[in-house]
């Protein structure tokens, strides 16, 4: 199975280079965006499994590139958001758009890679198709006589016993 890919967008190099470091070491494909155009474009190249986005950028904000997102596709790809000065209005505002959780910065490593594997995991959830428990009967579709028979619940026969006498 290939590694899980990560998109880290954050316009500082410091923070960038930090995550992509201790990701990779986990045995995460990462790439890294400095703005929004550059994020756009690593995502148009491979769409990801996580997005780790920063929310003040110059440009054009995280949470304006995660509404754009949200607006455009529909790939399941899991966001996490990140700022230094988020507020409460921000975090709410992110959820709303579907980003999947919130961190802080500076970053605790350990709550990090947390949330990065609840991410992914939701997102895999997200793309499994949907199972029928094993003892759940499926309807046959069709109009056929023998389909028909098919639909009819079983009804209990009566004993050849009791019919013969």
């Amino acid at each position: 199975m290939s590694a899980m890919r990560i998109l880290v967008v954050d316009d500082e190099a410091d923070i960038r280079g930090l995550l992509k470091e201790i990701l990779s070491e986990e045995g995460y494909s990462v790439e890294a965006a400095a703005d929004a155009e550059q994020a756009r474009a690593a995502r148009a190249r491979q769409t990801p499994d996580l997005v780790l986005l920063d929310i003040w950028m110059p440009g054009v904000d995280g949470i304006t590139l995660l509404r754009e997102w949200s607006q455009n596709t529909a790939d399941g790809v899991q966001v996490v958001m990140m700022s230094g000065h988020g507020t409460i209005e921000t975090a709410v505002e992110a959820t709303r758009l579907g980003a999947f959780d919130f961190v802080e910065k500076p970053l605790s490593i350990a709550k990090l890679l947390r949330t990065v594997e609840r991410a992914l995991e939701a997102g895999r959830r997200k793309r499994q198709p949907a199972r029928l428990a094993p003892n759940q009967m499926q309807i046959p579709a069709g109009k056929s006589r023998v389909i028909q028979q098919l639909r009819r619940p079983l009804l209990p026969t009566p004993l050849a016993g009791i019919a013969a006498s």
